[in-house]
């Protein structure tokens, strides 16, 4: 059967959705609701029958719920003629923690799971929550799937979820790595098997999704085995403002001199990665034409970027034995060519041999941009969370079991 399935993604201060027909996977239109609580918001969507934008005060995610709603069967501009051809909803939610393994049907006892794994996520779990509420409410006779950033994770051995901390902090406030960007890595791992013409099953995969917020998952036969983000996603690769890996004693450091709680937290999460070590910014775009103009710390910030990511590829290497695909994904992995050059110029003795040439011309489509004899196949694909959010919303609500 044929289906519209509405995607949501509800932030703190902004709402993304988009409507896809499925199974066809034809994406009908999009729009986002940002600066919700600001004085003035400012909302847009795209579709066929062109773009509606406007701006004005969106006080809540209930008025922005309640906007969405009268965008989407705008008269002129509208997405569907109905909200009843809307056969169902899939909405991404941060954290399930250790109790969803996988995209579930919503129910009371999945809303339940996500207000308890608040204290695990707490700038985006309750936004996540308030979404689901008000769509419910705007379109009562659908069913809702939740979509866990975590949930593709949750195949992690101890081995690579466990801290060398005292057990009972695992036991009592369950603190172990739970990964993220979970959809993004499991959407472009299918496409890259779909691209190389390969079976999930006898196919190893490095993904590295590289853009404000980055990481990097071994996958295994088509399941996680080790990510780089951790108890939350400030852990792991350098990113745009967050430091990643940083040796945990400069915190004590810090503090002794004078430094909050609150600056620390600001400082790790906002103030730190590209922008804190060069300066000037945390787009990659703004980097590569300062380290153009000689400046030296940003050409130092990239260099940093690069290093990081090579160590993360080194030690999965090593863990997964035999590495089938590199995948580059995310805003920096693929529109960033002189980053790709710069993480793969020294993985050669890893069996990766980027074509310099296809990765210089390569318009950020899905491409394969290793040379012919190259033992790894070092691959760009575009994520695309939403549709993968679309795609299980329709195999849990239509497909038969």
């Amino acid at each position: 059967m044929s289906a519209k399935i509405l995607v949501i993604n509800c932030g703190s201060s902004s709402l993304k959705y988009e409507i896809y027909e499925m199974p066809e996977r034809n994406s009908l239109g999009k729009g986002i609701i940002e600066r919700i609580g600001e004085p003035l918001g400012v909302l847009r969507q795209e579709s066929a029958a062109g773009v509606l934008e406007s701006s004005r005060q969106v006080k809540n995610h209930e008025e922005a719920i309640a906007a969405m709603g009268s965008m989407l069967i705008d008269g002129n501009k509208g997405i569907v003629s109905s909200l009843s051809e809307i056969s169902g909803v899939g909405h991404r939610v941060v954290h399930g923690g250790e109790e969803c393994t996988s995209s579930v049907l919503i129910d009371e006892h999945v809303r339940s799971i996500i207000r308890k794994n608040i204290e695990l996520a707490p700038l985006h779990n309750p936004a996540n929550l308030a979404g689901i509420e008000e769509v419910s409410k705007l379109l009562p006779r659908c069913s809702h799937v939740a979509v866990f950033d975590t949930s593709f994770h949750q195949t992690m051995p101890p081995a690579a979820y466990l801290y060398g901390l005292p057990r009972e902090l695992y036991d009592k406030y369950k603190i172990r790595r739970y990964g993220f960007h979970g959809t993004s890595h499991r959407y472009v791992a299918a496409e890259a098997v779909k691209l190389c013409k390969r079976s999930m099953e006898n196919t190893n995969i490095i993904s590295c999704h590289l853009g404000n917020g980055a990481s990097i998952t071994a996958i295994a036969h088509g399941v996680s085995i080790d990510t780089s983000m951790g108890f939350t996603p400030l852990e792991g690769l350098m990113m745009g403002t967050r430091s990643g890996d940083i040796d945990p004693a400069i915190i004590f450091f810090l503090l002794e001199r004078g430094y909050t709680e609150k600056d620390l937290n600001d400082m790790l999460n906002k103030k730190s990665g590209l922008l804190g070590l060069s300066g000037i910014s945390n787009d990659l775009r703004d980097l590569e034409a300062a380290v153009e103009r000689g400046d030296s710390n940003a050409k130092e910030a990239l260099e940093v970027y690069a290093y990081r990511i090579r160590k993360y590829i080194g030690a999965y290497a090593a863990n997964i034995v035999k590495v089938d695909i590199l995948v580059f994904t995310g805003g920096i992995g693929t529109h960033g060519f002189r980053m790709r050059e710069r993480i793969c110029h020294r993985l050669e003795n890893l069996g990766m041999f980027m074509d310099y040439s296809k990765n210089k011309d390569n318009g950020s489509m899905k491409a394969v941009i290793s040379t012919p004899f190259s033992p790894i196949t070092i691959a760009v694909i575009p994520t695309n969370e939403e549709l993968q959010i679309a795609v299980d919303a329709f195999d849990i609500l239509f497909k038969a079991p």
